[in-house]
Formats: structure tokens, sequence, C-alpha cells
């Protein structure tokens, strides 16, 4: 895979400069690049570095004086991280998925396969399950009976979709992906400890010890267009009604989306961000790494929560939140400080004693 300065640039929509003809095989760090790759030295602080590799082209700032660093070309990105997704895009070699499908690959014969189809080997595609054309499905895949993949799907080695999952078009699973397992659902005969705390908020009363039942998942999972969903990550089924991701929405590594809960569109959930079963989340959500979730609350449209956020009760649209419990993040700034003077005021609380003491007339 090759392409010239000028083509890199016109699928940018982006100027160049220099000697376009130039090829580039592939993207690389300034100080690692040699003469066959594109640097993204995108901002002076990364430039810096051209001068320990031997690049010939760079990615750079409007206006940047390409000739002073030696180059022979440059293109330039207004907007960065916008050019770098489309760099690596074209750049990207992909898997080496390997066109067809795989003799040691097991599919129903009720099965329908769109055009275009790759299943790779050890793949199993259940009772009537349905694949888009153009879709890559990967080493040891499971499709289950009666699940429904759009166009473009992209399946990495080991990914799992359960029974009755209906998922869009452009759909990305990375390896080890598990969508459609049942949900964390179960209840006692009797009222138990858990059910009490609940209410109380503390106190769990005489509820005795019980075995717990069983609630099994009757729905399934919908997930929308444009969806990626990272490695090890889970949607789990709903209980009556479906668990649902909206269009654009993506999940990173390690992340748990619990039953009955519905993600809004181009949401971000970033790694190890846990949702609790029954939660709304509204568009343009963004939640941290580490974000917790608790069941049954709603989190409004284009709310941020900061890194390790616990959200303990509904969040209105628009909201910055951090801390545990998560509250405005600005408060939570505030009571970070004020807990960082907690010592010194320990130690002025006390000096206030001795001296109260020392003055204190005695009888």
């Amino acid at each position: 895979m090759q392409f010239t300065v000028q083509q890199i640039a016109n699928a940018l929509g982006a100027e160049a400069e220099g000697n376009t003809d130039l090829t580039i095989l592939r993207a690389a760090e300034p100080g690692d690049a040699g003469r066959t790759d594109l640097a993204m030295a995108m901002s002076p602080k990364y430039a810096e570095a051209l001068g320990s590799g031997s690049a010939r082209v760079a990615m750079l700032w409007p206006g940047a004086d390409w000739r002073t660093m030696g180059l022979e070309a440059a293109i330039f990105a207004p907007r960065p991280r916008m050019a770098m997704a489309g760099v690596t895009r074209l750049l990207d070699r992909g898997q080496g998925v390997q066109p067809g499908i795989h003799p040691s690959a097991v599919i129903d014969p009720t099965a329908e396969i769109g055009a275009d189809v790759s299943i790779g080997p050890l793949a199993v595609i259940g009772a009537r399950a349905r694949i888009g054309k153009g879709s890559m499905i990967g080493s040891h895949c499971v499709v289950g009976m009666d699940a429904s993949l759009g166009e473009g799907a992209l399946l990495r080695e080991m990914v799992s979709i359960g029974a009755r999952a209906l998922i869009g078009d452009r759909f990305i699973a990375q390896p080890g992906a598990r969508i459609g397992g049942d949900g964390f659902s179960f209840v006692t005969p009797e009222v138990s400890g858990v059910e009490n705390v609940r209410k109380t908020m503390g106190d769990q009363g005489e509820a005795k010890a019980q075995s717990w039942l069983r609630i099994h998942s009757l729905g399934a999972v919908e997930i929308g267009d444009d969806v990626e969903v990272g490695s090890n990550s889970t949607i789990d089924n709903g209980t009556i009604r479906n668990t649902r991701i909206g269009d654009g929405t993506k999940l990173d590594n390690l992340v748990h989306v619990g039953h009955n809960t519905r993600v809004g569109n181009d949401c971000l959930l970033c790694g190890q961000t846990g949702i609790s079963g029954s939660v709304d989340i509204g568009n343009n959500v963004v939640l941290g790494g580490q974000t917790g979730v608790v069941d049954n609350i709603f989190i409004g449209d284009r709310v941020i929560s900061g890194g390790g956020t616990k959200i303990l009760s509904n969040v209105p649209a628009g909201r910055v939140i951090m801390g545990y419990p998560g509250v405005k993040m600005e408060t939570h700034t505030e009571i970070y400080k004020a807990q960082r003077r907690l010592p010194r005021l320990a130690r002025d609380v006390e000096a206030l004693k001795k001296a109260v003491s020392n003055q204190a007339p005695s009888e």
C-alpha cells in the first residue's frame, strides 16, 4: 500500500507543498520516520524531533516553514486530530482477512450471507442469522441464531454476538467483545437484606440469608449504525425490553453495559466504565475511564464525567461532573482543595487549642 504526497493531501482535503510526487508507505513519529514515511509532526513540539529521523515529508501545522526543517514536501493540517483520523484510515493495512468463507467455518444452512462477505477459520454462524454484504467475520467468532449484522461489519477474532441481536451498518467489534450475554439479574424468595438497604440506606433489617434465583433475559441487544465496541467489552441482553446502543456511539476496552440500559447517539464510554441496568443515557455523553453508574437513573444529553466518577443520581443535560459521588466539576475541585488543606487546618486548630489553654486563668 503506497500513496503519493498529493494523493494523501487530496484524500484529506488538505494543502501540500514541495515535491508532492514522493511516495509514502506508512506514517511514523517524527524521530522514527524514514525516507518513505510521513512524519506526524503537527505541532512545533513534535517537529523538534524531526532532526532525529530521516523523514523527507511531514504533516505540519498551517504556516510551518518546512524548508528550514530539511524536508522535501509537507502536508498542512489545520485540525491535527482530524488529519490523524484521515491518515490512519488511508494507511490502515487491516488484519489480512482472506476473502471468501474458510472451509472450517460452520454456517447453518438457514443463515443468510450477503455478497462479498469474508468468514474466517472456525467461525460459527447460527440458524437464520443474517450477515450484511461486505462484512468481515474474524476467526473463532460466533453469530447466534436470528442475529442480524448490517452491511460492512467488522468482527475481529473471538467476538460473540448473541441470539436475536440486531446490529446496524459499519459495526466494528474488537477482539473478545461480547454482545448479548444474559443480564446480571437475580431475586430471593423473600425480601433480602440488599432490598432493605436500598430503602434504608444502611440497615438491612432482619432479612435472613437466602439463595439467589435467576431472572432470565428475554430481551436482546439493539445496536445502531457506526458503532464500535472495544476489546473484552460486554453489552447484556435486556430482561424484557432490548438493551440499546445508539448510532455512532463508541465503547472503549473493558466497558460493561448492563441489561435494559439505553445509550443515545454519538456517546463515548471510556475504558473500564461500568453501567448498571436500566440506565437511560442521552446523546453525545462522554463517560471518562472507570466511571461507574448506578442503576435506574438517567444521564442527560452532553453530560461529561471525569475519570473515576461514580454517578449515583440523575444528571441533568450539559453538566460536567467528577468525583465520588459525582458532583459538578467545579464543586469537586473546591472539595479537593479543601481536603488538601485539612492537615494544615488540623495543625492550626491544635495550635489554637494550645494557645487558648495556655491563656486560660488558673483556678
